[in-house]
């Protein structure tokens, strides 16, 4: 009885120590979706309105503080109603649709907060300005277990610049 009780306990210790190991290996890794809202400026604003979009995140932490992340979303800016090249004439601006693939870096500053660089792809489908130009997007944010709301400065080069204040929310599981 004492052997099968000591075997069980044994058992019982191995499985806790490898669901330990295991799980601090799966929280370097974490993924989630996140949706965002983006407000041109520049020549940008004055083509299209607040956009918003959807997409996928996911992160790898390399070392202390030091995390690499990527993403990929699709975002939508509705066009305006723009002055033609006629006097009274009006015509009417296509909306973007734009599919964002970010690579980058994150790195933590102090307990919650952490500063982002990210660059990437942007892929405009559509009627507006189709094909594929660079982005590159700085931010910071907060993140807390794991919420993560960030604000940044994201710009798509591709015939001229395309550039937006952006607000992200998301959880990683």
């Amino acid at each position: 009885m004492k052997k099968v009780f000591q075997a069980l306990v044994a058992i019982l210790l191995v499985l806790c120590v490898s669901t330990q190991s295991s799980q601090a290996q799966l929280k370097r890794f974490s993924i989630g979706p996140f949706v965002e809202a983006g407000f041109p400026t520049g020549d940008f604003s004055n083509t299209h309105n607040t956009g918003y979009g959807l997409g996928l995140g996911a992160d790898v932490k390399l070392v202390a503080g030091l995390t690499a992340v990527g993403s990929v979303s699709f975002m939508h800016f509705g066009g305006k109603t723009i002055s033609g090249p006629t006097p009274g004439s009006t015509q009417d601006v296509p909306a973007a649709n734009v599919i964002p693939i970010r690579l980058g870096l994150r790195y933590k500053l102090f307990s919650m907060l952490y500063a982002k660089v990210e660059g990437g792809t942007a892929h405009f489908t559509g009627d507006y300005n189709s094909g594929v130009g660079a982005l590159v997007a700085p931010g910071i944010g907060i993140r807390l277990l794991g919420l993560d709301v960030e604000a940044k400065y994201e710009a798509w080069f591709k015939d001229g610049t395309h550039g937006f204040w952006g607000l992200k929310a998301g959880y990683n599981f």
